[in-house]
């Protein structure tokens, strides 16, 4: 039996893919733990292992051995489908993304599309999660969260057509070839205001504070995974993290070069250059306070979308002069 190279490059692709994700998910609650310690003027995790390395491993453990708990009136089905429609998506993400000159776990010509497509999944999850809990306040945090998402998909799209409407393609690795190895040839010296609201609406699209209203623990207890224990809450968990991971990689493709930099390009640039953007993320988390819900909705009808027309006005005018 002769199986076809191509999916045995995919398969390998995907488990080096499950790896990824586990492991940064370790790497970035340790990171994020660590930061919100330096910024906040305390240490942070340190007493398991040395300097608090293996608590992301105890948190891993005490999630996988927590027993999973579904309330009686909840609907079953809904209810565990809404976890693995948060995270199962994941792994066709990821595919698409040119990690390096010859490191992409699929080479297509619509990635960028793909990925705009299929992150729209995690919305539909949060809404059956807090749905099918039968929880005001889980149902209240997935209403936030399909509000929040609906109107911040909207610049952030905008925002995106304008890359693609400069570089006259939709493929990933095609955008990373017309852009330089050093910065003042990188996108972002083009395009700043796209970057940034596609950057802002990044966050807001993540859930992450000061844009963390579908989870907000002081208002929502703990939004729409208020009923979730063990691992199906810690799918939500790493889910978040693995997307956070991906508008980090597109941001890069799009705006930072790729994998090219100075020097010999590659994977150590991309992954430089992601982690970069998820620690501006992290520090931002632990500067800002959580807007009301009110002036959430105002930063982006009344700022975002106009900004994000302009400036896609201006790229048709640009590209086509």
């Amino acid at each position: 039996m002769n199986i076809p190279p191509e999916l045995i490059h995919i398969s390998i692709a995907l488990a080096a893919i499950a790896a990824f994700i586990g492991l940064n998910g370790l790497v970035l609650v340790y990171l994020e733990r660590k930061v919100a310690g330096f910024i906040q003027r305390r240490p942070g995790p340190y007493e398991v292992g040395p300097w608090g390395l293996l608590q992301p491993v105890a948190d891993a453990v005490k999630l996988v051995g927590k027993q999973l708990v579904r309330p009686k009136v909840a609907d079953p089905w809904l209810y565990w489908a809404a976890p693995l429609l948060s995270f199962t998506p994941i792994f066709l993400l990821f595919l698409v993304i040119p990690f390096g000159p010859t490191l992409t776990g699929m080479e297509f010509n619509y990635g960028l599309l793909l990925i705009l497509a299929f992150t729209g999944l995690n919305v539909l999850a949060l809404c059956l999660a807090g749905w099918s809990s039968a929880n005001k306040y889980s149902l209240l945090g997935a209403a936030r969260s399909v509000a929040q998402s609906i109107a911040y998909e909207i610049p952030l799209l905008l925002a995106v057509l304008a890359i693609a409407f400069q570089f006259g393609t939709l493929n990933l690795t095609e955008m990373v070839h017309q852009q330089g190895p050093w910065p003042w040839q990188w996108n972002i010296m083009f395009q700043p205001l796209a970057f940034v609201i596609y950057f802002l609406c990044a966050i807001a699209e993540t859930n992450r504070a000061p844009f963390d209203l579908p989870e907000a623990e002081s208002e929502l207890t703990a939004g729409f995974h208020t009923e979730y224990s063990g691992m199906a809450f810690g799918l939500f968990f790493l889910a978040e993290y693995a997307y956070i991971i991906v508008v980090s990689c597109v941001a890069v493709v799009l705006f930072l070069g790729g994998w090219q930099g100075p020097g010999a390009p590659g994977f150590w640039w991309f992954l430089l250059k992601v982690y970069a953007l998820i620690l501006v993320i992290i520090w931002i988390r632990w500067t800002y306070p959580r807007v009301r819900f009110d002036q959430l909705l105002n930063i982006n009808w009344k700022w975002l979308l106009p900004l994000a027309l302009v400036n896609l006005l201006l790229t048709l005018i640009f590209v086509k002069i």
